[in-house]
């Protein structure tokens, strides 16, 4: 089960394993307050992509599918999610972030990546 939350926002028992997805640290975080079981920044948008985004250059869609794109293109960037997926089979996985904006960012578009290789995962173990 996954589960998204901004970094900026209190730790709670029910968060699980925590898990920032960003490929920068956040302003005005600690790394020793953080709790963080990781910091995975290989998954989260290549610099490039990130940057026309936020300058406006692509809406979300287009964007959406080019990180889509990115996370399909590189094996070490698919181990890793394969790798947050089968955690998040049995224990919840709190993808963090710091983005401001919460309806459109690429944590959504990662947490449905996930969301699909988790059920990959368990249509794979249901069959065995």
């Amino acid at each position: 089960m996954f589960r998204r939350k901004r970094i900026y926002e209190a730790m709670e028992e029910s968060d699980g394993y925590r898990v920032l997805v960003d490929r920068l640290w956040p302003r005005g975080v600690k790394k020793e307050e953080a709790q963080l079981d990781a910091w995975l920044k290989e998954i989260a948008p290549s610099a490039d992509l990130r940057q026309v985004y936020h300058q406006g250059d692509l809406d979300f869609d287009t964007f959406s599918q080019a990180y889509e794109g990115e996370l399909e293109a590189n094996e070490e960037i698919q181990e890793a999610c394969l790798d947050l997926a089968r955690r998040a089979r049995d224990h919840r996985v709190t993808l963090l972030y710091a983005s401001k904006n919460e309806e459109e960012n690429h944590v959504l578009v990662l947490e449905a990546y996930l969301a699909s290789l988790l059920k990959g995962i368990r249509t794979d173990l249901e069959g065995d």
